[in-house]
């Protein structure tokens, strides 16, 4: 897993309460269990104007002029500005893999579904959950501010928008260790590789019938 420590980048704002996963990547693109190769599929039922089928070319798809990261201004974006209840619905971590994808690694929103805040945790993206009148005033200073950017400094737990005064935000410890670190739950295991060969060793050697 990609580590995580400081970030800037442009925001690109997703003016909608309870975006669910199946708005992140739609069912119909489910057809792996490879973390890559959803990133052209994220949101793909409001950035086209067609309906998309696995293997479709993107390059002549009809794109959607109103929806954010379809506009210059928010071209590049790695951040996502969100509303309450972000990445509710089905479990499917495939939502996760879709933006990772992308390239989005921050979204912050006054509240997540639990299962996607923490799937976001085990694939390199940090969810920061803001207050809503912080949120609100984000989405007012993008919505007037071409190019606007946020700094993300994960080791302060800081946000630093180009316009204005920095912002705290929490995270879990050990959260924010896997992140700053770049840990999985294979690499949280691998860790401690020497004690499980350690244990398997003397189980062997008390138990060998077990293993006959």
């Amino acid at each position: 897993m990609q580590a995580f420590r400081t970030l800037q980048s442009v925001v690109a704002p997703v003016d909608r309460a309870n975006v669910d996963t199946d708005a992140l990547i739609p069912k119909q693109f489910m057809k792996s269990i490879q973390r890559t190769g959803f990133g052209d599929n994220l949101f793909d039922e409001w950035r086209y104007l067609d309906r998309g089928y696995p293997g479709q070319d993107i390059a002549s798809r009809p794109r959607n002029p109103d929806f954010a990261l379809n506009q210059a201004r928010y071209e590049g974006a790695r951040i996502l500005l969100a509303r309450e209840n972000f990445g509710c619905g089905s479990s499917r971590e495939h939502a996760v893999w879709a933006l990772a994808d992308f390239g989005i690694r921050v979204i912050l929103a006054p509240s997540f579904a639990d299962i996607f805040f923490g799937n976001c945790f085990k694939n390199g993206l940090l969810p920061v959950v803001l207050p809503a009148a912080t949120i609100e005033r984000l989405f007012q200073e993008v919505a007037s501010t071409p190019g606007l950017s946020v700094s993300v400094d994960l080791p302060s737990q800081t946000l630093v928008p180009s316009l204005g005064e920095p912002i705290r935000f929490e995270v879990d410890p050990s959260r924010k260790h896997r992140l700053l670190e770049g840990l999985d739950d294979i690499g949280l295991t691998l860790q401690r590789a020497g004690r499980i060969r350690a244990f398997e060793a003397r189980h062997r050697a008390a138990s060998p019938w077990l293993f006959q």
